[in-house]
């Protein structure tokens, strides 16, 4: 599949080497308004830089677009590539405000294009064994996950990703999001969210540290922390069901402990090409070989989480969902 990759940045490079191991998607040219990141970009991957993003829009042998612009132009990058029949891979969150997913996703659908949605975490290994094995869980009643990264000197202020207009709701929306879409994937829908954040460590004027507490349509309470005030990179999920409970974390993988049982047992999970996995189902999509995991709706619905978040932080009070969803959009 012919692709064109607009939004240049690191995440832009990830995504590349990712299809360079697949073999299933061909970088055709790549757009940034950014001329030297553009031909670097070009140079190192083999593709042609383009001019404008009307160039690619305009190039009938591309079929897709690899969108990893800022999230405030999600919108207006994604609906001209579905006007223009392309369809998109869109790295996550799906925009910053539910108005905006809704427009895209809306375009997306009106076009028959695809709209993939980039939520990698869920398709690691360890959370596909439990998604596999939850019916022996028994019912879900609580979780807890945190995800931390050290970001400390590491922050450029003029980047969009750390300031509160490009990534309102800071280190929630930037990479707290994915364990809410974990959260939802594993245990069921999230229907209301009561939450605090703080500026901590970082320097600029977006939350580096945010908790949430959520509630789950069929009862089940989990907690979410996401940090870019910690020491190290971490990650944890654990999941209690009333039958089993299944502990994972970044440096002890996946372990499994049974009613009536003392000690967990380590399930063996290998590790897996996760970003493979989402392109490769991304272009078998757009050929019509079954649907994208991800796409307009459910990432809608997990930016909602999140934006609920905020306004709970913001007003000191539980915030449904579905608030944010029925609401002017603004969130």
């Amino acid at each position: 599949m012919k692709v064109a990759c607009i939004g240049i940045g690191w995440w832009s490079d990830v995504l590349a080497d990712a299809m360079k191991r697949s073999g299933k998607l061909s970088i055709a040219a790549c757009y940034s308004r950014s001329i030297e990141k553009r031909e670097k970009f070009a140079a190192k991957y083999g593709c042609k830089a383009a001019h404008s993003y009307e160039e690619i829009l305009n190039d009938r042998s591309i079929e897709g677009i690899i969108n990893t612009t800022p999230n405030a132009v999600h919108r207006e990058t994604t609906v001209a590539a579905a006007k223009a029949g392309k369809h998109v891979f869109l790295d996550k969150p799906i925009a910053n405000t539910v108005a905006d997913a809704r427009a895209l996703t809306e375009a997306c659908r009106r076009a028959k294009v695809v709209l993939a949605v980039g939520y990698q975490r869920r398709r690691e290994s360890h959370f596909r064994w439990v998604k596999e094995n939850i019916g022996e869980f028994g019912r879900m009643v609580n979780a807890e996950a945190n995800i931390s990264r050290d970001r400390l000197g590491k922050v450029d202020l003029s980047s969009w990703r750390y300031q509160a207009a490009g990534m309102p709701g800071g280190v929630m929306l930037q990479i707290g999001i994915h364990y809410a879409d974990v959260l939802a994937y594993l245990i069921g829908p999230i229907h209301s969210v009561r939450a605090q954040s703080a500026q901590l460590v970082l320097p600029g004027d977006n939350p580096d540290v945010a908790s949430l507490i959520l509630q789950h349509e069929n009862g089940a309470l989990s907690t979410l922390n996401a940090s870019y005030a910690s020491a190290s990179e971490y990650y944890l999920m654990n999941i209690y069901g009333k039958d089993m409970t299944a502990f994972y974390d970044f440096h002890n993988g996946l372990r499994l402990l049974k009613r009536g049982e003392s000690q967990p047992v380590a399930v063996s999970c290998a590790d897996n090409d996760t970003l493979v996995e989402e392109l490769e189902e991304f272009a078998a999509a757009a050929r019509g070989q079954g649907r994208h995991e991800v796409g307009g709706e459910e990432a809608t619905r997990s930016l909602a989480v999140v934006r609920a978040g905020s306004l709970s932080a913001r007003e000191g009070r539980a915030v449904e969902v579905a608030e944010i969803l029925n609401g002017d959009g603004k969130m």
